[in-house]
C-alpha cells in the first residue's frame, strides 16, 4: 500500500527547496513562532524532555541537531498512538532543502491527513521566512 512500510507503519514526507541558506531556515522553526506553526504553541524542545503544547499535543524530544534535524515523537490529544516526526534540513549550493517526515501512523486516512497538515505546515513556515 502507498506510503506503508514494514518497520513503520504508514508515512509520509513532505519537503520544499527554500532560498534560504540553512542558518534562517533553522533560526525560523526553531524560534517560537516557528515552533508553534509545526509543533504547536507552548513547546519547549530539550533533547530527552518531554513537551506538550497548548493544545494538549505531547511527545519527546528524541535527537536534535543544530542546523541539522530534530526527532521528536508526536501525539495529539485526541489520538491514542504516538507518531514519530523528523524534521531535517539539507543544503543545496545556496538554497536549503526543508522536510518534514512523520511515521508509524495508523492508515491510509491518517496518512492523508497529515500530509496536508504538513503541506500546510511547510506554506505557513514558507510565509514566516519571506515575511522575516
Amino acid at each position: 500500500m502507498i506510503g506503508q512500510t514494514k518497520d513503520v507503519g504508514f508515512n509520509i514526507g513532505v519537503s520544499r527547496t527554500l532560498p534560504f541558506p540553512p542558518e534562517v531556515v533553522w533560526a525560523a522553526i526553531m524560534s517560537p513562532a516557528g515552533v508553534a506553526l509545526w509543533l504547536g504553541k507552548g513547546a519547549t524542545l530539550v533533547k530527552g524532555e518531554r513537551y506538550e503544547t497548548a493544545d494538549g499535543t505531547v511527545g519527546e524530544v528524541r535527537s536534535l541537531h543544530e542546523l541539522d534535524r530534530i526527532r521528536l515523537t508526536w501525539q495529539r490529544r485526541d489520538w491514542d498512538h504516538e507518531t514519530t516526526v523528523q524534521i531535517a534540513l539539507s543544503t543545496r549550493g545556496a538554497k536549503t532543502v526543508l522536510n518534514f517526515h512523520q511515521e508509524r501512523m495508523t492508515g491510509p486516512e491518517e496518512r492523508a491527513r497529515q500530509r496536508d497538515h504538513w503541506r500546510g505546515v511547510m506554506n505557513e513556515v514558507v510565509d514566516l521566512l519571506t515575511a522575516g
